[in-house]
């Protein structure tokens, strides 16, 4: 490049020694090059074909590309670019959303806590806030109630209420539609319609229209609830390390039953957990339920018992909880016991196989019991207004309406069997409180609280059956002239009650608090106090499966009379239940009083040090009341449930006025209409 010689000596030449030695030999010959220097100047820099990596070149560059595209490739470009853009908007949009809400939560959860008793309440029922469960509980027979208070409370989330510990009341925040729920309470409430369910599926997520409250006062937990948290941890200790995820515990030998292999002591006992705030356990359970609950099996299962226990304690846990995994496993077992619905006259058969989808009676008859047929609505009911299918409700409503109008009872009392192909009453004439026919009769006025009270053909049928009671079944014993619920066969009165049927006095009692007539609650006061005495004169301090009572004075003889095949206990719950209704409605704490007698005679007698609660089969022998070495689930499921809500002091811990008990002890909301 000439260019370069024309660079000024400075610059270059003269500052190369090489260039130098150059210059000077010229004369001589051909010189010997060791380098060659080269400088542009700027104006060959931008000169035609110059590089440069400046941005103007780069520009020409790109353009020049651009225009060496066919017309196709340049359309197929532009509308990715045009597709890219519009995803970006989209996608602004639906971040900048979710940044709102997330930052309204934030605001939300830093309201001060004076300003949380002006906010409205999705529902104001306080559950006690689950507890981080001990590692190394053990068994306490021995400790104090101070000891198990200290061991207990200790664990749980607190705070001090006028010098006395309190469980940390629930705040459960409503604002718009959104529902703010944690495990200190029950919020997850669909909502609430007495009209018959749509075929849309409903959005579970849906709240209760309840009146809104003012925030109350947490009620503090008190020792006797402590040792029924104590008996309930020890019970499931047991179950745990010998029975886990099988149906019943065999506390003695150590191992398990099956009856139908799906875990029925875990499932009656999940809302159980929730309520004493045993959260370790409740999380146990739950995980069991997710991996391990597989309802697709070839075995058949009782309608019944299958419905009251599992569908009704799933349900009930989902409404506790929140917990969408249990109202999917509730809609499972719903679905698959529909078979048993199929038959010539609706009148559900009592056997179902749930892998094979196929429903019998049983084997040596025709027949179904009419409390198995009558006591399963509540919780189909339920199933149809949580996902919006009527079929369920559709079907034990036929049950109900055929029932109401049959021939055969007697002033409202109702016979023992039906039968399945004709739809009839049979084994006439016979007419009872107690096995097969008692919760019958607690359903009918459970319906009619859990409609919105509305459903008056129900109404009729308790009230006609209340009568029939009285007239027929009521009488009184000798010495202490207790009034019990004897039987009636063919016209000929026995002085026979099942503990089954102290049922009663609770049911009357609900009925009274709902405004039935004021002599419900006479009754069941009278009958409570008989109920009580069943445990009371027994030398072990519990109730046996039956009593007699005695019509006649007879010197040395007491009310209560126990034959030997009737005189075992199997840890029941139905006592007790009463007892929490008594309480709940009038406040008289004799009823607590009767019921920690009977807790502390559980311990005493049936408690297996090992883990576990066993049923026994003489109450009359308090040396040996020979076990039975069978815990039954509606121990966990009911007994220890109604004993804890019997000694808590807070209406608003599965508050009557919204909640209704299945008749195993499953809480579910009333409908309250929008």
């Amino acid at each position: 490049r000439a260019g370069a010689s024309a660079a000024p000596s400075g610059a270059l030449g003269s500052a190369s020694p090489r260039g130098a030695m150059y210059s000077g030999a010229a004369a001589a010959g051909p010189p010997r090059r060791d380098f060659i220097s080269v400088t542009l100047g700027p104006e060959e820099a931008v000169g035609v074909g110059g590089y440069n990596n400046g941005k103007a070149w780069r520009r020409r560059s790109c353009w020049r590309k651009w225009k060496q595209l066919s017309r196709l490739q340049r359309s197929v470009i532009l509308f990715l670019f045009a597709f890219l853009a519009v995803c970006g908007i989209i996608s602004y949009t639906s971040v900048g959303e979710a940044w709102k809400t997330i930052t309204n939560k934030l605001l939300d959860d830093q309201r001060t806590e004076q300003e949380i008793p002006r906010l409205k309440l999705a529902n104001p029922a306080v559950l006690p806030a689950p507890q981080k469960a001990d590692a190394n509980h053990g068994d306490y027979p021995e400790l104090s109630l101070q000891v198990m208070r200290e061991k207990i409370c200790f664990l749980m989330p607190q705070r001090v209420c006028e010098g006395k510990l309190c469980l940390v009341p629930a705040v459960v925040v409503e604002e718009g539609v959104k529902t703010w729920n944690n495990w200190r309470g029950a919020v997850i409430e669909p909502d609430q319609s007495t009209e018959p369910p749509s075929s849309k599926i409903t959005e579970p997520e849906k709240h209760l229209s309840v009146e809104a409250e003012d925030e109350k006062e947490a009620v503090p937990i008190n020792e006797r609830q402590l040792a029924v948290i104590e008996a309930f941890r020890h019970a499931w200790k047991g179950y745990k390390d010998f029975a886990w995820g099988h149906d019943e515990l065999k506390p003695l030998s150590k191992s398990y039953s099956e009856w139908f292999g799906l875990g029925l002591t875990l499932i009656d006992a999940l809302d159980t957990l929730w309520i004493l705030g045993l959260k370790e356990e409740f999380e146990e359970a739950r995980k069991w339920v997710a991996n391990d609950l597989i309802f697709d099996k070839n075995v058949d299962v009782n309608l019944f018992e299958s419905t009251i226990r599992i569908l009704g304690g799933l349900l009930s846990t989902y409404h506790l909880s929140g917990d969408s995994l249990f109202l999917e496993k509730a809609k499972d077992i719903g679905n698959r016991l529909m078979p048993a619905f199929k038959t010539p006259s609706k009148i559900p058969y009592s056997d179902v196989n749930i892998g094979r989808g196929t429903a019998h009676p049983p084997r040596w008859t025709s027949d179904s019991t009419v409390a198995e047929v009558t006591s399963i609505q509540l919780e189909f009911r339920e199933l149809s207004r949580l996902t919006g299918d009527e079929k369920f409700q559709k079907a034990v409503d036929e049950v109900m309406k055929h029932v109401h109008t049959l021939s055969g009872k007697n002033d409202g009392l109702v016979p023992m069997f039906i039968n399945t192909n004709s739809g009839q009453f049979t084994h006439l004439g016979v007419y009872t409180l107690g096995a097969r026919a008692d919760s019958y009769y607690e359903y009918l006025l459970k319906q009619w609280i859990q409609g919105g009270k509305k459903e008056n053909e129900l109404l009729e049928d308790y009230m006609r059956a209340i009568e029939g009671v009285k007239k027929h079944l009521l009488q009184r014993s000798e010495p202490k002239k207790l009034t019990f619920v004897g039987e009636l066969a063919h016209g000929h009165f026995s002085a026979k009650m099942d503990h089954l049927v102290c049922f009663l006095p609770g049911t009357l009692a609900l009925g009274a608090h709902n405004g039935l007539p004021a002599d419900h609650m006479k009754l069941a006061e009278t009958l409570i106090e008989t109920c009580y005495q069943m445990y009371a004169q027994v030398e072990t301090g519990l109730s046996p499966e039956i009593v007699h009572f005695n019509l006649h004075a007879q010197k040395g003889h007491r009310d209560v009379e126990i034959k030997p095949a009737d005189r075992h206990n199997l840890l029941r719950p139905e006592t007790v239940e009463s007892l929490f209704y008594m309480y709940r409605f009038t406040g008289d704490k004799k009823y607590q009083d009767w019921g920690w007698e009977i807790l502390q005679s559980f311990n005493r007698y049936t408690r297996v040090p090992t883990g576990g609660y066993t049923s026994i089969n003489n109450v009359q022998n308090p040396s040996n009341p020979e076990p039975r070495d069978k815990m039954e689930s509606f121990f966990l499921g009911e007994t220890l449930k109604y004993m804890f809500l019997l000694f808590s002091d807070d209406i608003d811990l599965i508050n009557l006025d919204k909640y209704i008990f299945n008749t195993e002890a499953h809480p579910l909301p009333i409908w309250v209409p929008a």
